[in-house]
C-alpha cells in the first residue's frame, strides 16, 4: 500500500496548546473579525423578519396591495425573505474565504506543527479542489 502524496506527520495539541491558542493575539484577531461580521448580518436579517412579521401583522390592508395577477405586497415580501436569506449567506461565504479561512488555517497549522501552506499544495490530503 502506498502512502499518501501528502503525507505529514500531525501533532495533536493538548488542551494547554488549545488555551494558549485561544489567548493569541492571532485568534482574538480572527475572533474579532469573525464577531464583526456575523453580529450585524444576524442582527440585519432578524430585524429585517420582525419588520415581515409586524407589517403582517398590524397592516394586513398594506400586504394585500395588488401588484399584478395574484401577486400582492405580502406574497412580495416574504419572497424577499428567501431572497434575503441566501444574500446574507452568500455575503457572509464569501467573507469568510477571504478573511477567516487564511487566519484559521494558520492557527491550525501552528497548532499541528505543519510547514505554512503554499497556494499550489492543499494542507489537508482529504481536502476537495
Amino acid at each position: 500500500m502506498s502512502q499518501p502524496l501528502h503525507s505529514v506527520q500531525r501533532h495533536t495539541p493538548t488542551p494547554e496548546e488549545f488555551k494558549a491558542a485561544q489567548r493569541s493575539p492571532e485568534f482574538q484577531e480572527l475572533r474579532s473579525k469573525q464577531r464583526g461580521m456575523t453580529f450585524p448580518l444576524a442582527i440585519a436579517g432578524v430585524v429585517w423578519f420582525v419588520i415581515y412579521i409586524f407589517t403582517a401583522m398590524y397592516t394586513p390592508g398594506f400586504f394585500g396591495i395588488k401588484l399584478f395577477g395574484n401577486v400582492n405586497l405580502g406574497i412580495a415580501f416574504g419572497f424577499l425573505q428567501f431572497v434575503t436569506t441566501f444574500a446574507i449567506t452568500w455575503i457572509y461565504v464569501k467573507f469568510a474565504d477571504k478573511e477567516l479561512e487564511p487566519r484559521s488555517r494558520a492557527l491550525r497549522e501552528k497548532l499541528e506543527g505543519l510547514p505554512p501552506a503554499t497556494n499550489d499544495q492543499p494542507t489537508d490530503p482529504t481536502a476537495r479542489a
